[in-house]
């Protein structure tokens, strides 16, 4: 591995929301590009996305990742041609294996790149000409190990390879409001500001067990899976590391596009 010195890379999370994104020009879709440009080129991507989950830890591991359509033939068919031709790279993904011994972590050939991941890169780096590579999540685990796990990636960020959670903070689909005039419920302003205020003051264990902190966190979150995502960046954070909330807004009444990019203060 080179091991030639580099700037420290920050670490991302996309609220990715619907994948009809990839199709549109809004405001989170702008949001992803403007972070990217802040970001730069990383040395390669790596991506926990909602949209692998496992039982154990797994990382792809295959040199030319397949773009996956992992949604219903409800949505619109341009999503179904939509490909994204990044390279994968065996060398990260074995990094990672290293990295997170002595957790058996599965070198993966099958997978790819899900929605969660490629319908941000597309709007982020849209030449698909950094490696990328998916973590899983493995869905039999509490937060606190997520984010624990996370912190052992860190090393990674001074290799010059970024790391990017993309789930969303407030997801649940089945009371959306499909109209762009729609407000978000109480309920839903109430959990994403919470969770904004625990990242602010890094009182981090405030997000663990989170379906047990009242009947907004249980609204907000019926299922872990988009969840999870924000906790590995903040795990993969550290104290010296400024936070910035981006395209902070709730569309469709309960899905938070709230983005965050958390970067390496510079010294005074």
């Amino acid at each position: 591995m080179d091991n030639a010195p580099r700037q420290r890379m920050p670490v991302a999370f996309f609220g990715h929301g619907s994948p009809t994104n990839v199709l549109e020009d809004n405001r989170a879709t702008r949001t992803w590009a403007q972070m990217a440009a802040r970001i730069g080129t990383p040395r390669a991507i790596l991506c926990i996305s909602a949209h692998w989950c496992t039982r154990g830890t797994f990382v792809t591991a295959m040199p030319q990742p397949q773009t996956i359509h992992d949604f219903g033939r409800s949505l619109p068919a341009p999503l179904f041609d939509q490909q994204y031709p990044a390279p994968g790279s065996p060398e990260l993904a074995q990094r990672v294996q290293d990295l997170l011994a002595p957790l058996p972590v599965g070198l993966d050939q099958d997978w790819g790149l899900d929605h969660g991941t490629w319908s941000v890169l597309k709007k982020a780096w849209p030449h698909a000409d950094i490696p990328v590579v998916q973590l899983s999540l493995d869905m039999t685990k509490p937060e606190e190990w997520h984010y624990a796990l996370a912190t052992q990636l860190r090393p990674l960020r001074n290799e010059g390879y970024l790391i990017m959670g993309s789930g969303n903070i407030v997801h649940n689909l089945g009371v959306l409001q499909w109209s762009d005039t729609a407000f978000p419920y109480p309920w839903a302003t109430r959990f994403n500001d919470y969770v904004k205020d625990r990242i602010a003051s890094r009182a981090f264990d405030g997000l663990f067990g989170i379906r047990n902190r009242g009947a907004d966190a249980q609204q907000a979150v019926p299922s872990m899976d988009h969840y999870l995502p924000l906790l590995y960046t903040l795990g993969a954070s550290d104290a010296d590391d400024d936070i910035a909330f981006l395209s902070d807004e709730i569309v469709f009444s309960s899905l938070s596009m709230t983005s965050l990019l958390a970067e390496h203060r510079a010294a005074a």
